[in-house]
């Protein structure tokens, strides 16, 4: 069996194809039991964030599980596999858990170090250990690249400044604004982590906005989030009152997961100055409304840009960790070589004492010439004399666990003890 991830991220697609292929985190159950429902998939977990569509699996038949994978997230998507094909990043055995690992550390996300992928790869386990699609291989990957993910944030300052989409797109409007937020009206439609993250920022900035509306498809959500920030300069609107909400608005920030845009440039036409910050992948916002003046529009692409050109001043962060990554995977990759040959020494014990126990019963009435006494010293004979046959493959196996000697000899030893 193999280890394999196939995905579609930011750093190997456009934007637009990203939009495309993101499914909804309501069908990830479905794609999971199509994955399991494949019987050369044995375990899968699957994740799909705003930037990352990705099934992680151990798998019989490599190149099989790749045409299986495609053409799943094709039907999960909608998307033709002609459209992405090129565009796929694979990973093979230890590579899987390197990328993983860089995954969960926030290395290989646009903003370096956030949090939301540690929630969403959380989520992604949790949900297939619910549907019954994570075994012992998937559940311990992500376990403990989880684990490494929290480990540098603490040991390292890549967490420093912005760290995630919520503290970028805060950023980005202040940027765009400055002082103009001030005294003003901001509008965040989504009251979920990432809403919730925004809504935090602009509220802790200075100069920050006069009034923060809250929009969102359920109001009790909203209302729940206002209490929560227990700032008087908050106030909650359904989403039906968008136009309402939006009135004098300078800032308007949308977190949200849908499949068509909430904002139509029929919302914004006609109002004056605004930046508008689109986090919705696909997009929330209609990239029509660019053509509006006064409208500054900045989605997830324009995000990245920024943060790219900040990234100078927390290289040495990033450096470390990319340390503890490295030592964590192959620490990881360590403990499972080493448990892979303890499962191996055990197999190939048990193999011994069952032929033994068989030669014995087999030639039960040879030996009962003899008495008791007599029949337990011949099987304690035969039975050392195993032991010391089964020593030297034993300790051969211990002593090389963990490196690529010690996985030619379990092959091996599996092959000619048929194990």
């Amino acid at each position: 069996m193999a280890l394999i991830s196939v995905g579609i991220d930011h750093e190997h697609a456009p934007l637009e194809l990203l939009e495309r292929v993101t499914v909804a985190e309501g069908e990830w159950p479905k794609v999971l039991r199509t994955l399991a429902s494949h019987r050369n998939v044995h375990e899968a977990v699957f994740v799909s964030t705003c930037l990352r569509t990705e099934v992680v699996a151990v798998v019989d038949r490599f190149h099989d599980a790749i045409d299986e994978t495609t053409r799943v997230l094709s039907e999960a998507s909608g998307v033709e596999v002609a459209a992405f094909t090129d565009r796929l990043s694979v990973a093979f055995e230890h590579d899987v858990v390197t990328h993983l690992f860089e995954v969960a550390a926030g290395l290989r996300s646009v903003v370096p170090g956030e949090f939301e992928i540690l929630g969403q790869l959380r989520r992604a386990v949790e949900l297939a250990v619910e549907e019954q699609s994570a075994g012992p291989v998937v559940g311990e990957l992500f376990t403990r690249a989880i684990a490494a993910g929290r480990r540098v944030r603490a040991e390292t300052g890549i967490a420093r400044g912005t760290t995630s989409f919520a503290h970028a797109a805060a950023a980005a409007g202040l940027e765009e604004l400055g002082d103009d937020l001030a005294g003003a009206r901001a509008v965040v439609v989504g009251a979920g982590q990432m809403g919730a993250g925004v809504a935090r920022a602009l509220l802790g900035a200075r100069p920050g906005p006069e009034r923060l509306v809250l929009v969102n498809r359920t109001p009790e959500r909203a209302r729940a989030l206002a209490a929560d920030l227990d700032d008087g300069r908050v106030e909650v609107e359904p989403l039906d009152r968008l136009d309402a909400a939006l009135e004098g608005a300078r800032l308007l920030v949308v977190a949200v997961e849908t499949e068509t845009p909430l904002v139509e440039r029929a919302h914004l036409a006609g109002r004056p100055e605004m930046v508008v910050v689109d986090l919705g992948l696909p997009r929330a916002v209609d990239p029509s409304v660019d053509g509006l003046d006064g409208v500054v529009r900045i989605d997830i692409s324009h995000l990245r840009e920024r943060v790219d050109r900040a990234l100078g001043d927390r290289r040495e962060a990033i450096d470390a960790a990319e340390a503890i990554v490295t030592s964590e995977a192959a620490r990881f990759l360590d403990d499972q070589r080493a448990r892979g040959a303890a499962v191996i020494v055990r197999e190939l014990r048990e193999h011994f004492d069952d032929v033994v126990a068989a030669e014995l019963e087999r030639r039960g009435h040879e030996l009962s010439a003899l008495d008791e006494a007599g029949r337990d010293l011949v099987a304690s004979v035969v039975r050392s004399v195993v032991a010391k046959i089964a020593h030297r493959p034993t300790v051969a196996l211990k002593e090389s666990a963990g490196t690529d000697q010690g996985t030619r000899l379990g092959e091996a030893v599996r092959a000619l003890f048929d194990l």
